[in-house]
């Protein structure tokens, strides 16, 4: 018997590392990505990527046409038969790059999804594989934003901002948001204030983009937003909490034992997080240092996330080799998520005895991945869930011909 509804595949990742090191990274990155598509077989999957290019994108922009190449044409993706790609890649107009892509993949087994044409607002029917760059302004398929200077004074370069797609699957509409959100600049500032000032910051993006995806331009549908938050977890209560037996020199942030004869624990500088034992952030799975993880809960009236179960996605190693090694720059955290609004919670088809058919975790947890593990979500669309959007035959015949 058919398992009922559609299966979906939400992944997000930052990929900005994958570009230094296209022989080894790229290569784990992809296989573990092809891995996850296999054992979720979804019918609708949607890549949500962040640093697209990498850090030096001016050299690297050339590397990702053969990641995307590779990922519309590898074996493991031969029953997607309809594809759509958004890249934002025009690094030369500093007043709108983001860095960001979004990749759509249908697979042959599912029939007529259509995706939202902004400007016309009306549903096309997908079809066939189609890839759009640079000016992405122009496409009316999407709404794309940077956010604005005033957000980040400190940034002279942010590539942070947002994607919007809006699709209608087995008559149901909902968006799918591309994030990126501000990072802590420097561990000291972060380490200050309690919440720090950079979580004010990321507070105040993701409240614009949240308005800007419910204002009154279009109707509101149910929305899945998912990226890089660059959410940290409370610095200073994790230092405090965690070592309150041990004092501190705070000159340079410098935290000794009482109990190992006077040993350093834990060094901070501006981009150093050095603390002796990283078990701490793998014991299962870090999951004690949740209750530090409070930058969500200012958003609990409108965005609902499924139970974390995952280690800290970030900042990893970049060594190939050392797959499960965080760097000693920052306080590992969860800063890549899936979130959705309370109306996409109803969404997930949920099984004869109430549990919902999900799954949220990471990607390759015991390979490098980069310095970020890519997150996924994979849930099935009930049948006849949230806003019914069924095409009219007139719009079944513009985009048919």
């Amino acid at each position: 018997m058919a398992t009922p509804g559609t299966a979906i595949l939400l992944v997000t990742a930052n990929v900005g590392t994958l570009f230094d090191d296209t022989e080894n990274l790229q290569k784990n990155w992809l296989r573990e990505f092809y891995q996850t598509v296999h054992a979720q077989k979804p019918q609708f999957l949607s890549l949500h990527c962040q640093e697209v290019g990498g850090k030096n994108y001016e050299a690297s922009m050339s590397h990702v046409d053969k990641l995307v190449k590779d990922l519309l044409s590898s074996d493991a993706m031969k029953e997607y038969n309809r594809a759509r790609v958004y890249l934002d890649e025009n690094y030369k107009s500093q007043e709108n790059f983001t860095a960001l892509g979004s990749f759509y993949f249908l697979h042959e087994s599912l029939k007529n999804v259509y995706q939202y044409d902004f400007k016309a607002k009306k549903y096309r029917k997908v079809t066939g594989k189609e890839i759009y760059s640079d000016t992405l302004e122009s496409t009316p398929m999407l709404e794309k934003e940077k956010f604005p200077q005033e957000f980040f004074p400190e940034s002279k370069s942010s590539r942070k901002g947002f994607i919007r797609t809006r699709w209608c699957i087995t008559d149901c509409a909902f968006d799918l948001v591309n994030i990126h959100l501000f990072h802590d600049a420097s561990n000291l500032i972060a380490w200050e204030s309690s919440p720090s000032t950079y979580s004010g910051i990321r507070q105040k993006a993701l409240s614009y983009v949240l308005n800007s995806i419910t204002d009154h331009r279009y109707e509101k549908v149910p929305y899945f937003v998912f990226g890089d938050f660059n959410f940290r977890l409370d610095l200073k209560s994790v230092v405090e909490v965690r070592l309150f037996q041990w004092t501190v020199d705070r000159e340079n942030l410098t935290y000794k034992s009482h109990q190992i004869t006077q040993k350093v624990v834990l060094q901070i500088e501006k981009k150093l997080f050095d603390y002796f034992n990283q078990d701490v952030f793998r014991d299962n799975n870090g999951i004690a240092l949740l209750e530090f993880d409070k930058e969500i809960s200012v958003f609990k009236d409108r965005l609902y996330e499924l139970d974390i179960t995952f280690s800290p996605s970030y900042p990893y190693s970049e060594d190939s080799s050392q797959g499960k090694q965080y760097m000693n720059t920052r306080c590992p955290a969860w800063c890549d998520r899936i979130l959705m609004s309370h109306s996409a919670k109803e969404l997930l088809l949920k099984s004869e005895n109430d549990e919902r058919i999900v799954m949220y975790d990471s990607i390759g947890p015991n390979i490098c991945m980069g310095d970020h593990k890519p997150v996924f979500l994979s849930f099935r669309l009930a049948a006849g869930a949230g806003k019914r959007c069924q095409p009219s035959e007139k719009i079944y015949r513009e985009t048919t011909l």
